[in-house]
């Protein structure tokens, strides 16, 4: 007798279960879900990672007016208070870049006043990988208070504010006493940013 009983079957005759290996019905599904499965994971990964390439590129754009920049002593910029005769401490959030010239790597960033600036000295440290640029300034090139005693600008406020091809900044300017200093760091810990209330003199040094 065969060992699948489809018709004329004695009553007391009951089918003998299939070999596993003949068992297409329940082994067959069971690879097809697999196979659907991992197709499935494999494409969720590959969205994943073509999500984290695309996303990369963004946080390392310059953002328009909150990137400055410092080449040299002829190629500079530094924040200053959005509109003039501001407060430095109280545009801590909202400062923009202003440069001497136009500079391809500060996009959006304004022209500093006239006579803004008086004195520049430029000094790169190639050991510590920094630049830095010190000065003096006349306040009254941009309305600035002569009793501004100043404030601190870096990479936490203005907010999104970087300085080009570096990872960290530091700027102090002081109105009062008609000073200023910039250091751009490509290593966070030569840009101290925790000294603010002792002056430019003494947090970064320099000639002015």
């Amino acid at each position: 007798m065969s060992l699948l009983c489809s018709i004329n079957c004695p009553p007391h005759y009951r089918s003998p279960p299939l070999h596993p290996s003949l068992n297409i019905f329940t082994t067959q599904p069971n690879i097809m879900v697999k196979s659907i499965l991992f197709a499935f994971a494999t494409a969720t990964l590959a969205l994943l990672a073509s999500s984290v390439t695309d996303a990369a590129p963004l946080r390392r754009r310059a953002v328009s007016g909150q990137t400055g920049a410092l080449i040299s002593a002829t190629q500079y910029c530094l924040f200053l208070p959005p509109v003039e005769g501001g407060d430095i401490a109280k545009s801590e959030d909202d400062a923009v870049a202003f440069c001497n010239t136009a500079i391809a790597s500060a996009p959006g960033a304004r022209t500093l006043p006239d006579g803004f600036v008086q004195k520049v000295n430029f000094v790169e440290n190639k050991d510590k990988n920094y630049v830095q640029i010190t000065g003096t300034i006349n306040s009254a090139a941009y309305k600035l208070s002569a009793g501004d005693e100043g404030g601190q600008y870096d990479n936490r406020a203005p907010v999104g504010a970087v300085c080009a091809g570096y990872s960290s900044f530091v700027q102090i300017t002081e109105p009062k006493d008609g000073r200023f200093c910039l250091r751009c760091c490509k290593n966070k810990g030569d840009c101290p940013v925790n000294k603010s209330e002792y002056g430019c003199e003494t947090v970064l040094g320099g000639e002015y």
